[in-house]
């Protein structure tokens, strides 16, 4: 550090829930370090998502190592596929970065209508995932608020993961009814996983975790996010918050600007942990959620490809905007960490923040 720190990384983020400032720009490097963090402590990306002593292990290292927020986190975007009967593959090959969906559970109208709830405590990774939180419940160090990231992907990102991404697009277009029945089965899914963390973690350390990235304005118009996705994301945050969470980190993943009217209206928790990709730019989602938390939202790309000095660059002047941010600012990548990221790149956001990060 260039200065000598008057809080944890802990302290920190708590800080910064509870409206106030803390010493200097807490780091959290969004769920999607696993990876990052398999790599960086000389495991594969599979033994990740398989064994969660190692994947506890690696966490634990790297975002000490890179003076990051510790709260364990394992889950993958592709969730939904596996979990409803479908087939993934595990990462392998060079250009594998995570699990990904080779059969999805529906490929037919027909198999929608058949399609019925998965027992959500023995669904897909969800045995993984309680294992690993079970272990970091009993490892949780004094300097961790939170000891899990509870995971539950948005119900218009699962019903893709169900069907593809594709074919439930055409099926918003041409039969609305067939969409909206395997938008009912995802949201309901989501709901049954809220429940199943809480049954399993109660509310003490836990961090509930929300993402939706097929709602981009790439894939889907306003109009049909305002349809198809927005009654249903906010049925499922209305279902965490009953349980009597206070805070929910929630991720607008990707090109999103023109469904920002329909997410201001829902309800993030007091405060809220907005975190969004470097399509939408820090001002506006300030301006967008004044009453939450915004964390973001430096490229990902920037972070794989440029070399040190430019990605320090590029931290220094996203950390000069967030901590202009009234409501709270926390720095992240915009989107997953990537897996292959140079460490040297890595080490030049941590530099960053420890230089100017200061209140």
């Amino acid at each position: 550090m260039t200065k000598k720190g008057t809080m944890n990384n802990g302290e920190r983020l708590q800080a910064v829930l509870n409206r106030k400032k803390p010493d200097r720009v807490p780091i959290l490097p969004f769920g999607g370090a696993m990876g990052f963090c398999g790599i960086d402590a000389g495991f594969t990306i599979a033994e990740m998502y398989n064994d969660p002593k190692k994947t506890l292990a690696a966490e634990s290292k790297t975002y000490d190592k890179y003076d990051w927020v510790y709260i364990p986190y394992i889950a993958y975007a592709s969730y939904g596929g596996w979990e409803f009967g479908g087939e993934i593959k595990w990462p392998r090959g060079e250009y594998d970065m995570a699990p990904s969906v080779v059969r999805p559970a529906v490929e037919t109208e027909e198999d929608i209508w058949k399609l019925k709830k998965p027992d959500v405590a023995t669904a897909g990774i969800v045995p993984i995932m309680t294992e690993c939180f079970k272990q970091a419940q009993k490892e949780r160090r004094p300097d961790q608020p939170y000891y899990m990231l509870a995971p539950m992907v948005g119900p218009f990102t699962l019903a893709g993961n169900i069907c593809k991404p594709d074919r439930l697009c055409k099926w918003m277009l041409k039969k609305p009814e067939v969409a909206h029945h395997i938008l009912r089965l995802a949201t309901e899914h989501g709901k049954d996983l809220a429940q199943h963390w809480y049954d399993n973690f109660g509310l003490d350390g836990v961090l509930p975790f929300t993402a939706e990235a097929t709602t981009s304005n790439q894939l889907i118009s306003p109009a049909q996010f305002e349809q198809f996705a927005f009654p249903y994301f906010m049925e499922l945050h209305q279902k965490v918050l009953s349980l009597g969470y206070k805070h929910i980190y929630c991720h607008i993943c990707g090109e999103q600007n023109k469904n920002l009217p329909w997410w201001k209206q829902v309800c993030y928790g007091d405060p809220g942990i907005i975190t969004i990709g470097h399509e939408i730019e820090l001002k506006t989602a300030a301006e967008t959620f004044p009453h939450d938390v915004i964390m973001g939202n430096l490229e990902p790309a920037i972070i794989q490809t440029r070399n040190p000095q430019e990605v320090y660059e590029a931290a220094k002047k996203n950390i000069q905007d967030g901590m202009k941010i009234k409501g709270g600012y926390i720095f992240s990548p915009g989107c997953a960490l990537p897996p292959k990221a140079p460490p040297d790149n890595i080490m030049a956001i941590t530099r960053a923040v420890n230089d100017i990060g200061w209140y």
